[in-house]
């Protein structure tokens, strides 16, 4: 697998509330960001892989609705996680 234990403890320790709490929706969206990067990059050497194209929007569908429920929420750790990841402002 293109993402093992060592890098998702990583990425929850950086953005999550630790390298252990895999469930804080920072961390979530982080792991989304990083798996949807990933898609994308198959995605332009491979243009009719239709699944992994279905699977990327459902991929961005989940971090949308993670970043609107982070949003209703705290606006503040929704800037920050913004920020962090450099993801442009999707709701208004």
């Amino acid at each position: 697998m293109y993402l093992g234990k060592e890098a998702k403890a990583e990425i929850f320790a950086k953005h999550g509330n630790g390298a252990t709490d895999t469930g804080s929706t920072e961390g979530q969206v982080a792991l989304f960001t990083y798996r949807i990067a990933h898609l994308t990059g198959h995605l332009k050497k491979n243009k009719h892989d239709f699944s992994t194209q279905l699977s990327l929007q459902k991929l961005v569908g989940k971090r949308r609705g993670l970043l609107a429920y982070l949003y209703k929420k705290d606006i503040g750790r929704y800037r920050a996680i913004i920020k962090a990841l450099q993801l442009r402002d999707i709701i208004k």
